[in-house]
């Protein structure tokens, strides 16, 4: 089994930069229209796998931690590999690929948990390989559906008009806004609408929560909102401004996984406008003794 930072030449606290600097001096000698070796093909395939998994940081954290078993059938906290389809990194977007099923219109279409290596070529380099065979592919159709912020989530089923026939298509639980999920031949773009109060970086998710004065200086509890139901949470005695509480596993799930992200509670302190003259009086004297 291959280390993947070895098959790169970088360390394992390599940057995004270092990553990708090395991606291409590896792609560009090991490409196997170029070199001539016998194992010059089973290499290139080797580098981009290393590429694809290093150069996401979701995919870099699960082979951190469980190394290139994660992306089998055996990885911990997922089904088998290709139950209910497989994720990779192509260009700006994650892709989906959807392997068909039960109830499903459309043929299994297996890339093995990795895209052609002559398409990341491409990608990366921005044109196409000078040394790929048979010319550059025809263009797949892409299609756009647009769900709620609940339904990227939670996962959701649509029926839509694709090439004028009508489909069910299964959207997959922890889709995100951009996401492409591949069929066998056609690709279809999730955009995921806004929601009012969450705001999502990945599979964690951030609300903004407004606590009143007197309940960050005495402390108490409050009811938060999550992506499942409400929680209630103490609020400590002395809380300041921006602290920030996280409430782990309370995020959007990976796809295809068992596991979560998390959720991050920022405490916003509620100033009234007005107060009353006793009130007033309360913060004078309070004002005094901490002076």
């Amino acid at each position: 089994m291959a280390d993947y930072y070895e098959v790169l030449g970088v360390g394992k606290n390599a940057s995004d930069h270092e990553i990708k600097t090395a991606y291409r001096k590896q792609a560009l000698k090991w490409h196997p229209d170029r070199n001539k070796s016998p194992v010059a093909h089973e290499k290139f395939k080797e580098i981009n796998k290393a590429f694809e998994v290093l150069s996401n940081p979701q995919k870099r954290e699960m082979y951190n931690q469980y190394g290139e078993s994660a992306f089998k059938g055996n990885a911990p906290g997922g089904g088998p590999a290709g139950a209910g389809g497989q994720y990779y990194q192509q260009g700006p977007f994650k892709v989906y690929t959807n392997f068909g099923g039960e109830g499903n219109p459309f043929e299994n279409f297996d890339f093995g948990g990795f895209s052609d290596p002559f398409d990341i070529f491409e990608q990366f380099f921005g044109f196409q390989s000078p040394f790929s065979r048979g010319g550059r592919r025809q263009p797949r159709e892409v299609f756009q559906i647009t769900i709620s912020f609940e339904e990227a989530v939670h996962g959701v089923q649509k029926e839509t008009v694709v090439k004028g026939d009508k489909k069910t298509i299964r959207i997959p639980a922890g889709v995100d806004d951009g996401m492409i999920i591949r069929f066998s031949d056609f690709d279809l773009q999730v955009r995921v609408r806004p929601h009012k109060s969450f705001k999502r970086q990945g599979q964690d998710i951030y609300l903004e929560q407004e606590i009143s004065y007197p309940t960050a200086v005495l402390g108490g509890v409050v009811e938060v909102e999550t992506i499942d139901s409400p929680v209630r949470l103490k609020v400590r005695p002395g809380t300041q401004p921006g602290t920030t509480v996280r409430l782990h596993g309370q995020g959007v799930p990976f796809p295809n996984s068992n596991r979560r992200g998390d959720q991050y509670v920022i405490y916003k302190i509620a100033v009234p406008e007005r107060i009353s003259h006793k009130t007033k009086k309360i913060l004078e004297e309070l004002k005094n003794t901490s002076d």
